[in-house]
């Protein structure tokens, strides 16, 4: 499967979305992701936007909005608890950052991830 380079607009649309929230902006997929506490909780992948939720955030969403589904990366292999938006809702800014905002405050609930240790460190 070949993967296609993430649009520069929606590039642009995320990192304005995303310029309020303090998070850390790194490299996921070879596309741009955002994280809190080393928590990935919004980015793209392809020429798609995807966030985090919890199930009741996601399960108000879906009255609104239900195209809303589930990140797969790799066809068959869904990613727990991140979700993408539909492209109608890139218009909407407003509702893209304030869902954006959810996204952030339910990663900062969630535990700060421990980096693994390397080879190096096990011996």
């Amino acid at each position: 499967m070949k993967w296609i380079k993430a649009p520069e607009e929606l590039k642009l649309l995320l990192e304005g979305a995303i310029k309020d929230i303090a998070c850390e902006k790194r490299p996921m997929f070879g596309y741009p992701a955002y994280f809190i506490n080393k928590n990935m909780f919004a980015g793209l992948f392809q020429d798609k936007l995807f966030v985090r939720l919890a199930e009741p955030q996601l399960k108000t969403l879906h009255k609104t909005y239900p195209a809303i589904a589930n990140l797969e990366p790799m066809p068959g292999r869904p990613m727990k608890d991140y979700f993408e938006l539909p492209s109608s809702m890139y218009e909407k800014r407003a509702e893209l950052i304030r869902i954006v905002q959810m996204a952030a405050e339910f990663t900062r609930t969630l535990a700060p991830k421990v980096s693994k240790p390397t080879k190096k460190e096990r011996t």
